[in-house]
């Protein structure tokens, strides 16, 4: 009703600026009377003119979307607490490649890599080959296939090692946007965000970052078939027809005092309009290595089951 009153003034005004204007927005029309709450004025004699009330104006389509979005993520964030409460700690982001809607849940708490760091010295490798106008070469893929399809940690060394060790890969994690993550000499004690692993994830298929279309594949054919062994945390957010890909990490830390951390990130893409979502779970303190990858799979699925990707 305010609004109404506020612009029956405007109108009013309209008619005492000259009644020429208040003919141009169209409301001289020749039928008697109004109805409706319309708004009759009369102009030296002659008949009535009604006008419509104006029509209330709700949210935008864009609006109602952000709206939604915003209320999924405080029931995930309402749902992640619930787990915290009984679990040992653990970060979880997730990046919407087709949105570019991002969500994290202590995004920026620091985890050991353990092996999920071989998807950097991966990505590393990959822009080394690049920058020499080549593909990686044999002895190259050698060792870039068991380190990720098998998780081999001597292939991951001699890797690490070939393309410069810390420094080298400190240099090419800037390349990649990684500006979370410290490198170190051990490459397993890493330190990283789940931020930067869902920013890592997303440059491994942006057709705009710096790895070209065959490093982008030869990264997706990796991370697509590995070992039934490794095939466990992203994958089991996945339909059956859909296909993932995924490295994880796991290894005991005596600062921990032998507890167990357990990381997983990874892919999950559908095709036509369905999901294309990067995954990242960090967590650490867990009891035992079987005991983390509940957790982290328990974590990953809470994303897709309030996210609705």
């Amino acid at each position: 009703m305010r609004r109404t009153r506020l612009w029956i003034l405007a109108s009013a005004a309209v008619v005492i600026v000259g009644g020429g204007t208040l003919i141009g927005l169209g409301m001289s029309g020749d039928d008697d009377g109004g109805s409706g709450g319309g708004l009759a004025l009369s102009f030296g004699g002659g008949k009535p003119k009604a006008t419509a009330a104006p029509s209330p104006t709700g949210p935008s389509p864009e609006e109602l979307a952000r709206a939604e979005r915003a209320a999924r993520a405080k029931k995930l964030d309402t749902a992640l607490k619930q787990i915290a409460a009984s679990a040992p700690e653990f970060s979880v982001a997730v990046l919407d490649k087709k949105t570019g809607e991002r969500y994290s849940y202590r995004g920026t708490e620091r985890y050991d890599t353990a092996s999920i760091v071989k998807v950097q010295v991966l990505a590393c490798m990959l822009l080394k080959s690049q920058d020499a106008g080549r593909d990686p070469s044999a002895s190259e893929m050698s060792l870039a296939k068991p380190m990720i399809r098998l998780s081999d940690n001597n292939a991951t060394t001699s890797l690490f090692q070939r393309l410069g060790g810390r420094t080298a890969i400190g240099r090419c994690n800037k390349r990649l946007g990684l500006t979370q993550t410290t490198v170190n000499t051990a490459w397993g004690l890493t330190r990283t965000t789940v931020n930067d692993q869902v920013k890592l994830l997303s440059e491994l298929v942006d057709t705009k970052g710096p790895l070209d279309a065959g490093s982008r594949k030869t990264a997706f054919t990796l991370m697509s078939t590995v070992d039934q062994s490794q095939d466990w945390g992203v994958p089991a957010v996945a339909l059956d027809t859909e296909k993932a890909t995924v490295k994880n990490g796991w290894d005991t830390r005596s600062a921990d005092g032998g507890l167990w951390a357990v990381n997983t990130i990874g892919r999950v893409i559908a095709t036509g309009d369905g999901a294309d979502v990067s995954v990242a779970v960090l967590s650490h303190n867990n009891a035992s290595m079987e005991a983390g990858i509940k957790l982290v799979e328990k974590v990953a699925k809470a994303t897709r089951k309030y996210l609705k990707y």
